[in-house]
């Protein structure tokens, strides 16, 4: 078996084993039930913004110190945080306990990074599509079997919303195996870089660092000043770009929405369904994963003449939809309206980030992707965190109402969508010079 099939191979293990996580679709239901002494009030003004907070925080430490320890150590330490979570989950019951647990669970989530960025500075560029879309399926591939397993254990009485954290317990004991595994990393992205090397060029390469080092006879070179300069030049090149700085915009914004949506929406259904009497987030969390994983799939096959032409009406009309499902949602008195609007919500989700990641992708370069993905996933968490203080801190609105917020919020980012468009319709449709597409 080749190297790269390998580390593909360990990195889909470890990341099946990592998304594999049968009691959050519940969490909420488990945290405010018999086990605790947690209000769902609580859980919206104190415990969930914490966990925002904390990834905003640490997300900028630790892409950096995962470049720095170059990768693997943070991926086992982020195997033993998810073991640290539900041990803490499962064995104590204070509010402190879990505010602390909020903390590990932002560097847990935090920590992705080091999941996608071992593939790029482990694995030869030729190889970083096949690699990532296995990543990617093993992810998808993860979720939509928890979300499976928790919803069949629970519905035939087989377990209790406790003892799906166990099975999550067992999973991230799994990961933490497989980490370990991982080979190590001799050379990195931007901290170290095989000797004589020019600091322009990438440094990926598909040999594991032994090897590397074999023919060059010398040890891979640790430095800041590299680290500095190339990183710069990245950041430069990639958003001096307007069409990274477009989808980019759309990316930040509409992963902000979509994680506040994701984090609060079982609130929102305990408020709509307060009897419990149709108990069946996870069954809707496996079906938000399998069709998000079919529209991503057809999101790959848009063809590009067509794209080109409908990028900006496409993103009008799928922000618009977004934003209407969640105003139906914070309205409704049916919880199976609430679930199909949080799976359509989702889907569309699905589609267009995909669409938005192949679009900034392909405007980069190889080694780029790594830096983009970090940066917009940090302004992403930095919107995130802004809605969190002025909806829930600030205005201290009730369930309903913070996603009535939300639905707007995806309405207005249509409204800029629409405007830009029939602005370079009207203005621009004949400037071959303006067309940032070209």
């Amino acid at each position: 078996m080749k190297d790269w099939l390998k580390i593909s191979l360990a990195l889909c293990t470890f990341g099946f084993f990592r998304e594999f996580r049968p009691s959050e679709p519940f969490v909420t239901e488990f945290l405010s039930g018999e086990w605790r002494n947690i209000t769902s009030d609580q859980l919206n003004r104190e415990v969930y913004p914490i966990g925002t907070y904390a990834t905003l925080g640490l997300l900028v430490i630790v892409f950096l110190i995962t470049d720095i320890l170059r990768y693997k150590p943070i991926i086992i330490a982020s195997a033993c945080a998810g073991i640290i979570i539900w041990s803490m989950l499962l064995w104590t019951t204070s509010l402190l306990a879990l505010q602390i647990v909020q903390v590990f669970y932002g560097f847990y989530m935090a920590a992705e990074v080091a999941y996608y960025t071992y593939m790029y500075a482990k694995v030869d560029k030729s190889k970083y599509q096949k690699v990532t879309g296995n990543a990617r399926a093993a992810i998808l591939a993860g979720r939509f079997t928890a979300s499976v397993v928790a919803q069949l254990l629970f519905s035939f009485e087989i377990m209790n919303l406790r003892d799906l954290n166990y099975l999550t317990l067992g999973a991230q004991s799994i990961s933490l195996i497989v980490a370990v595994l991982l080979p190590s990393v001799g050379i990195s992205l931007y901290f170290y870089s095989i000797p004589n090397e020019s600091e322009n060029n990438s440094v990926s390469n598909d040999e594991v660092p032994k090897e590397t080092n074999e023919k060059t006879k010398e040890e891979p070179k640790f430095s800041f000043r590299r680290a500095y300069k190339l990183l710069w030049k990245h950041f430069l090149e990639s958003y001096s770009n307007p069409k990274v700085v477009q989808w980019s915009f759309w990316w930040a914004l509409a992963m902000a929405g979509f994680l506040m949506v994701q984090i609060y929406v079982q609130l929102l259904w305990q408020d709509i369904d307060e009897d419990r009497e149709f108990l069946l987030n996870a069954g809707v969390e496996a079906t938000l994963t399998l069709f998000g994983a079919i529209a991503a799939f057809l999101a790959g096959y848009l063809t590009s003449k067509t794209f080109k032409k409908l990028d900006m009406w496409i993103l009008t009309a799928c922000s618009l939809l977004q934003g209407i499902f969640i105003v139906i949602s914070s309205q409704t008195t049916l919880i199976w309206i609430a679930y199909a609007m949080y799976v359509m919500f989702g889907v569309l989700y699905s589609f267009m980030i995909t669409i938005a990641s192949a679009a900034v992708a392909q405007q980069l370069a190889d080694d780029c992707f790594a830096l983009i993905f970090g940066i917009n996933t940090l302004i992403a968490l930095v919107f995130q965190t802004i809605l969190t203080v002025v909806v829930i801190s600030y205005l201290d609105l009730s369930t309903r109402d913070q996603f009535l917020v939300y639905g707007f919020y995806f309405i207005a980012l249509a409204l800029v969508y629409l405007v830009t468009s029939i602005v370079k319709l009207v203005f621009f449709r004949n400037n071959d010079k303006y067309d940032i597409r070209d």
